[in-house]
């Protein structure tokens, strides 16, 4: 073939050669995600025809010697053709004559392209997975070192009841947690190998499908070989995993965002920026970015689901349009993690200013509603003597102004002072915020020895789930260390 005879390749030839749609049908440019991929792949099916004996030794030698060029010459020097699989096949066909066509015994570029798929998407979901972690480290620290900051909380946006930066911090931890869990089993699913699956079919060739799987690193097999060639669910399932981890970002960037509007944190120079025209301005960009990351996330998790809607058993040409997008949507949502972990670690929060706010708006009634129900009141009239005091409290009022209108309530509502179930003392004290987030000890709760029990579980789980990333890591590296080592008893 010379390089003038662009209307051949090692599949088409003259009669499937495109035509005007050439370029249409073509996946060669987006294909440069799985250009590494595509040569392990082929490495590793080489190694096992020839230790099947399907393909002679010397021949492998002479196919995996030039996939050693191919795979130094890159992706930009490879030749025309519909996909980077057919191109590579092609290559190695110009550089051992018809020998090289060998390669492909015994597979599809179905089976193929899925394997290929499958090894690149894996290498992404442990990236993102590990920038939760990163993330999850800067939240666990920085909720270590603000346990006791007593801050505002909210719900619809309005004041709601104290608690403190720690646990506020802490909730994040617990969201991002399930987004490691589900990227990890994402990744766990996507880790099996459909190569040997041929077309759909299977093949008449004595192949080993469990020693391309264990060259390739894969922790089994898709065993079906119908199945193999057609299944995208793994792909649908990353986007989706992918897609939640972005949502769980764009709620802490937004939280951040109206924080720094409000004066309680002020972010680090190096995750902000300012007007081109307006010198005083100091923007959150970098948190509007990653919220805006989510979109395009939950975007790709939709698009993905419905190009897969409806499509029959079991290979169709609509699915050449599934992953590249994926990869992409992979890599923004883990930089956006490793973004928020930054702009997180590096925030300085307004300890005062927040310590004078965690109080408004009532903040503490619920505090005052509990103690009264504790001291024997029952909590639906409670509720109603704080609500009925509620409407004459200022955010001026100090203790003892406050729990004097809150008996004043009472004795309108039940005819009795509140001193028949608790002390006016009581009362002051659980109208400070402080007091009232100490008060909440419950497992999971706000009080600094809850949170300090929460930030050991976190910790600890933070461990584990890295150790998981790196047994998995670890895995892969041994097996590309395996698949080197057979290579190089051929070439």
């Amino acid at each position: 073939m010379t390089d003038e005879d662009t209307s051949e390749t090692a599949v088409r030839r003259d009669r499937f050669s495109g035509g005007p749609a050439r370029e249409f049908l073509s996946s060669l440019a987006a294909d440069t995600a799985i250009f590494e991929a595509d040569l392990a792949v082929d490495r590793a099916h080489t190694v096992m025809l020839a230790e099947q004996g399907i393909v002679d030794d010397a021949v492998a030698g002479e196919i995996l010697a030039a996939l050693d060029d191919v795979e130094a010459a890159g992706h930009g020097a490879l030749p025309d053709g519909e996909d980077v699989h057919e191109a590579i096949e092609t290559a190695v066909i110009d550089r051992v004559g018809p020998d090289g066509g060998r390669m492909h015994t015994a597979r599809s570029r179905n089976d193929e392209v899925a394997t290929c798929i499958r090894y690149r998407l894996r290498e992404d979901l442990l990236a993102a997975a590990e920038a939760t972690l990163t993330l999850r480290e800067a939240l666990a620290a920085v909720a270590d070192e603000h346990a006791e900051t007593v801050m505002p909380g909210y719900t619809h946006l309005q004041p709601a009841q104290p608690t403190t930066v720690g646990h506020y911090l802490l909730s994040y931890e617990g969201g991002i947690a399930r987004d490691t869990e589900r990227l990890l089993g994402a990744y766990d699913r996507t880790d099996r190998s459909p190569l040997g699956g041929a077309a759909f079919a299977g093949t008449p060739f004595d192949v080993d499908r469990e020693r391309t799987a264990e060259l390739l690193g894969f922790d089994g097999l898709v065993r079906n070989s119908m199945d193999a060639a057609s299944a995208r669910d793994f792909l649908a399932e990353g986007a989706t995993a992918c897609a939640t981890l972005a949502t769980t970002l764009s709620g802490l960037a937004e939280d951040l965002i109206v924080f720094s509007n409000k004066g309680f944190v002020e972010l680090s120079d190096d995750y902000s920026s300012t007007s081109s025209i307006m010198p005083q301005k100091k923007n959150p960009d970098t948190l509007e970015l990653t919220r805006g990351v989510a979109g395009d996330a939950i975007g790709e998790a939709t698009g993905t689901l419905s190009l897969l809607k409806g499509l029959p058993r079991a290979y169709n040409r609509d699915l050449q349009r599934a992953h590249a997008s994926v990869f992409e949507i992979a890599d923004d949502v883990r930089e956006a993690a490793e973004v928020a972990a930054g702009a997180v670690a590096t925030a300085d929060w307004a300890v005062e200013d927040l310590a004078s706010a965690a109080g408004d708006g009532f903040s503490t009634a619920t505090g005052v509603a509990d103690l009264l129900a504790t001291g024997g009141m029952p909590f639906r009239t409670a509720h109603e003597i704080v609500a009925a005091a509620a409407e004459g409290i200022d955010d001026d009022d100090g203790p003892a102004t406050a729990a004097a209108k809150v008996d004043e309530a009472a004795r309108e509502i039940t005819g009795e002072s509140l001193s028949a179930y608790v002390s006016s003392e009581e009362v002051e004290a659980a109208l400070d915020p402080v007091h009232s987030v100490a008060s909440r000890d419950s497992l999971g709760g706000p009080a600094p020895e809850a949170v300090a029990e929460a930030l050991a579980a976190s910790e600890a789980g933070i461990d584990d789930d890295a150790d998981t990333l790196s047994a998995r890591r670890a895995a892969l590296v041994a097996a590309s260390d395996r698949l080197e080592a057979e290579v190089a008893t051929y070439v």
